[in-house]
């Protein structure tokens, strides 16, 4: 029997909820359809339960009456470089690239792809590096993990 978590973000599509699911199942290797629900057989996908990289997600085509905002987003740490440069490329294709690791995916829904290594810098001891890396990383849209080292210093 499956246990589900006890929160599950709800996300609101028009209709596109079967294409999303199939899109992000594109980008994020650990990930699967826990269950779907479609009316009749063969008739549209209505809801369905996704697990992307172990966190469960709740899609519903419920018509156009509610849009995402950035005020919701999902921030996804990546270690290396070549993990933002692979997620920032496939999740804001047909988006929108935003500032500060910030993107919005092609249904409207944001997300942010942040190394560790951003907080552990920005949480410095010593306030003039995390200053310094403050304003490399308004400077940036993608954020690049060498330009922060660099901004830091030894």
């Amino acid at each position: 029997m499956y246990a589900m978590q006890k929160i599950t973000p709800f996300l609101w599509f028009d209709n596109q909820a079967e294409e999303a699911v199939n899109f992000y199942l594109s980008i994020f290797a650990n990930s699967r359809i826990v269950n779907a629900s479609r009316m009749g057989p063969d008739g549209p996908l209505i809801t369905v339960t996704l697990e992307l990289e172990g966190q469960e997600f709740y899609l519903l085509n419920g018509g156009p009456q509610f849009k995402f905002t950035e005020a919701v987003s999902f921030f996804v740490k990546c270690e290396t470089q070549e993990e933002i440069d692979e997620k920032w490329e496939k999740l804001s294709s047909g988006g929108k690239q935003k500032q500060c690791g910030w993107l919005e995916d092609k249904y409207g829904l944001s997300w942010q792809i942040i190394p560790p290594i951003l907080g552990e810098l920005l949480q410095s001891k010593n306030p003039e590096k995390s200053k310094k890396v403050m304003n490399a990383m308004l400077q940036m849209t993608k954020i690049n993990i060498q330009q922060l080292k660099d901004a830091y210093g030894d």
